[in-house]
């Protein structure tokens, strides 16, 4: 792309090449974790260009490492308001798409908004300048989402570049051969580029925050979740000590019981993470951690919404958060109560004929309701992802998938579960060899 905006032509018998000094990265691991953004701006030529060259998905790191990629690669466009175009490269020999590649596309294609399709167009490398037959069929049957002609045919552009090895005689003329495809390549590309309409990025921006805010409240679920269970078990064996004290409570006589009390409290984190937590001081939340590696203070988090929290319980505003390199940590601890204690702490919310044992059961049915909302809102955020995402069936899904499915069971949604078991199938059938 550079050496045909710098006009370089073949009798030049010059070829600029793009060198990365990686001395002091580790080799293999640096080629599938580092994202590589090219700035060209040339004064000989009148167009500016950006690549975003993005790694491999799916090593042995797994999905987590797949997800941090996926965060790099929006860091990465952080500062561009429009792309003009996706490219997806493959060989034009190829007579079917590996497991690996699919994964790749789909993965690539999770990360914008369905009005990107127009915009992602096909590259094929190691072409003889024959149609390829083969490689079209494959992404056919792969069924990746790209930009077609007037004859609703995909847009594609064919390359053979060998322009760097050395030649003479028979070898020469091959060269040639592939030197004027591959330029006639890049005119076609360029042409492409000149005529079609950028898309912004602020549907692609949506659907990456929603992501965020999906696996931030599915994580602030699981741990609100489990202080409710904490909370149920007081109230629990709370109803157990007034069970077996009841001739005390009928002569009105104080006695002691214990119980394990939920608690909150704040510990540190790593301190290079510190940036990684959000945290809510009046809900005592942890609302984006991990994952909140770019936000400069709160107000920038992806979980903000119109300055307030989507994640909180109280959805407060941005001003009651804090970044610091803490976080909150839900524990229990025994303590020992007596009866007068418990009557002096529900006595202001026992109205006229509500008894304190009917008290607790109300409590515990609350704690009920506020988790099957929880799961319901978490589900929601899945359903708004379906709406705008190119490709929903990410594989940043499966790390949460499986507690949302297990809870929408337990609050009876039978085909709320179902619905994200199949997306779960589909995914992992995808991406069972990556997986």
């Amino acid at each position: 792309m550079i050496n045909y905006m710098l006009g370089v032509k073949r009798e030049d018998k010059v070829w600029f090449e793009i060198t990365d000094d990686q001395s002091d990265r580790t080799s293999a691991q640096t080629q599938t974790s580092s994202i590589t953004v090219y700035g060209f701006y040339p004064q000989e030529s009148p167009i500016h260009l950006t690549i975003i060259d993005t790694p491999g998905y799916g090593d042995t790191r797994g999905a987590e490492k797949d997800k941090d990629i996926a965060m790099s690669l929006c860091k990465s466009a952080e500062g561009m308001n429009e792309i003009h175009a996706v490219c997806l490269v493959m060989m034009a020999h190829q007579n079917r798409l590996s497991d690996r590649q699919i994964y790749i596309f789909n993965s690539v294609q999770s990360l914008f908004g369905r009005d990107i399709t127009e915009n992602i167009v096909l590259l094929f490398t190691h072409s003889t300048g024959a149609r390829p037959k083969a490689a079209l069929t494959a992404v056919e049957e792969a069924k990746v989402k790209c930009a077609v002609n007037d004859k609703n045919q995909p847009v594609f552009f064919k390359f053979d570049n060998c322009q760097s090895e050395t030649a003479d005689g028979e070898d020469e003329n091959i060269q040639e051969r592939s030197w004027s495809l591959s330029f006639r390549g890049m005119a076609g590309l360029f042409k492409f580029l000149d005529t079609i309409k950028p898309k912004t990025l602020k549907m692609s921006r949506d659907v990456l925050q929603q992501w965020k805010q999906l696996e931030a409240k599915i994580i602030n679920l699981q741990t609100r979740v489990r202080e409710m269970e904490q909370k149920q078990n007081e109230l629990k064996q709370t109803q157990e000590a007034l069970d077996q004290n009841k001739e005390h409570i009928t002569e009105n006589k104080s006695f002691e019981y214990e119980v394990e009390v939920p608690c909150k409290e704040k510990v540190d984190i790593d301190l290079s993470l510190a940036y990684e937590a959000t945290c809510c001081s009046v809900c005592e939340e942890n609302c984006h951690y991990p994952g909140c590696w770019w936000a400069r203070d709160p107000s920038c988090c992806e979980v903000m919404k119109d300055d307030h929290c989507t994640v909180c319980t109280k959805k407060c505003h941005y001003s009651k958060h804090v970044k610091e390199a803490k976080i909150y940590e839900s524990k229990t601890r025994k303590e020992k109560k007596t009866y007068e204690d418990l009557k002096k702490e529900y006595d202001d919310k026992i109205s006229d004929g509500v008894s304190l044992v009917q008290k607790l059961e109300e409590e515990l049915q609350d704690l009920e309701k506020e988790e099957i909302k929880l799961v319901i809102e978490a589900f929601d955020c899945v359903e708004t992802l379906q709406m705008i995402a190119l490709n929903t069936d990410s594989v940043i899904i499966l790390l949460h998938i499986d507690f949302l499915i297990e809870k929408l069971k337990e609050i009876n949604e039978p085909e709320k579960a179902e619905k994200l078991e199949n997306i779960k199938k589909r995914v992992e059938k995808e991406n069972q060899r990556v997986l």
